[in-house]
Formats: C-alpha cells, sequence, structure tokens
C-alpha cells in the first residue's frame, strides 16, 4: 500500500508538467508592405479555438503549441496561415499582410478616336449611367487640365490640327469616364429592412462555418440569438448583404463574439 502511494505521487506532477508545457505563448506583430504597423488584425488558432486582436502597435500574444496553426484576418487585406514551429516560442513572429487590390470596371472603347476630341468625346458616353453625368463631363473637357480659364476662352487643347495634343488630353477624358463610370456603378450601403436581415442571417448559417460557436455549447437558438446580437451590434445585414464576402462575414462574427463572451456566460466544449 505505501508502495503504491509512493509512486503516484510522482506519476501525478508529470501529467501536470506536460500539461503545462504543451501551451505556449505566442508573441509578434503585425505589418503591411509598407511595414506599417496594423491594428485591430484577428488572430485565430484554428487547433484550440483561442482568438485575440492585434494592440494599436500591431502586436499580439495567443497561446499556441507546437504545430498548431495560427490564422490572420483583417478587412481589406488577405488571409494569412501560419504553422507554429518550435523556433516561434523563442522569438517573436514579423507577420506581414498583403492588401486586397481594388478591381477597377474595364471600359471598352469600339470607336476609334481620330484625334478631334470635339468629335471623338461624343461616343465616348455609351453607358446609360454615365450618360446621366455627361454634364459632369462636359465641364472636365471645358477646363484645362491644371489650371482654371477665364470665362469666355477656349483651351489650347481644341485649337489647331495638333492631333498629339489632342491625343494626351483624350488620355484625360478617358480617366475621367471611367471615374464617373465608377462612381455610378458603385454600390450604396443602405438600411436592411426586416425581411433583408432575416434573409442575410439565413444566408450566414448556410454558408459560414459556425463550429466555433458549436464548440462553446451553443444550440440552434443560443447561435441565432448570438447571430441577432452581431447584426446589431455590427450593423452586417446592411454592410455585407449586398456583397457577401465569407472571409469578411466571418471576421465580423469573430469579432462580436469576442465581445459576447464578455457578458454571456459559455461552456467550452
Amino acid at each position: 500500500m505505501r508502495t503504491y502511494i509512493k509512486q503516484s505521487l510522482y506519476v501525478v506532477p508529470f501529467f501536470l508538467s506536460a500539461e503545462f508545457f504543451s501551451q505556449q505563448s505566442i508573441t509578434g506583430i503585425v505589418t503591411d508592405n509598407s511595414k506599417t504597423n496594423i491594428s485591430q488584425v484577428l488572430i485565430i488558432n484554428v487547433s484550440n479555438q483561442k482568438s485575440t486582436l492585434s494592440d494599436a502597435s500591431g502586436k499580439f500574444s495567443i497561446d499556441a503549441s507546437e504545430d498548431d496553426e495560427l490564422r490572420f484576418v483583417k478587412e481589406g487585406y488577405y488571409r494569412f496561415d501560419k504553422k507554429v514551429v518550435n523556433e516561434n516560442f523563442n522569438t517573436p513572429l514579423i507577420i506581414n499582410l498583403e492588401k486586397v487590390e481594388i478591381e477597377i470596371p474595364e471600359v471598352k472603347i469600339t470607336y476609334r478616336p481620330t484625334g478631334n476630341l470635339e468629335r471623338d468625346s461624343k461616343h465616348l458616353n455609351e453607358s446609360r449611367k454615365v450618360v446621366a453625368l455627361r454634364s459632369e463631363l462636359d465641364e472636365y473637357m471645358k477646363s484645362p487640365l491644371i489650371d482654371a480659364l477665364p470665362d469666355n476662352t477656349v483651351s489650347k487643347t481644341f485649337k489647331g490640327p495638333d492631333y498629339g495634343v489632342g491625343q494626351v488630353s483624350l488620355l484625360g477624358v478617358l480617366d475621367a469616364a471611367v471615374g464617373l463610370f465608377k462612381k455610378a456603378t458603385e454600390l450604396k450601403i443602405t438600411k436592411a429592412d426586416y425581411t433583408e436581415t432575416q434573409n442575410f442571417i439565413r444566408r450566414v448559417k448556410n454558408e459560414v462555418d459556425l463550429q466555433f460557436l458549436k464548440k462553446y455549447g451553443m444550440d440552434e437558438e443560443h447561435i441565432d440569438k448570438f447571430l441577432v446580437y452581431a447584426n446589431d451590434t455590427r450593423m452586417m445585414a446592411k454592410k455585407y448583404r449586398k456583397n457577401f464576402k465569407i472571409d469578411v462575414v466571418e471576421f465580423e462574427l469573430r469579432a462580436a463574439f469576442a465581445e459576447y463572451k464578455k457578458t454571456n456566460k459559455l461552456d467550452s466544449i
């Protein structure tokens, strides 16, 4: 009997020690391509479902074990995944996030320019939405490239047969047409009504992985309650029902959940 008790005293500390050293703290800093520190980046340990946010200086700290997968998510940047290796516990991580490129709608011009701006400009406004903004384009064409001209004067761009000058100005007109087209076709953020909100929440449940909620013992009713909370606090249906991006919606949900846990008692499974 004494031998058994003596052996048990040695076994218990061994398991406590193994559990203690399996989880360690990973520290680091998040920057962008210009080496500017990025705040409010969501860092998720996919392996143990723990998460945190980078501070105002881009610094972060999160518990992890070797071979865990860390995920870095920030709206406007590409998502970045990092597998933890043993060296990361001794040296702070430097995480560089790349910005998402902004796509500009392509403008196709089937008309072949002649160099005569007065004639060519009539063929640049084929889009109905751009035609509605034609008056703005006309004002641009009547003004010089840099300094304002006095009233009742004509820009040198429109004088003489110097087609080289006309071609340079034509490029400026094309840039203006692209800008006006983008302004006319850009999605406007409007308040979601009751039906739109319900459809948005239903889409979130169907398309977004909500496993991180279920790991806290949340049933369907509790998940619905949280989704209403997330929508009310972060205006998700208003911002994303017309431009539904799963990564962005998931980031918003996890950010809302970080605040939700502070006021609601949850049991991690």
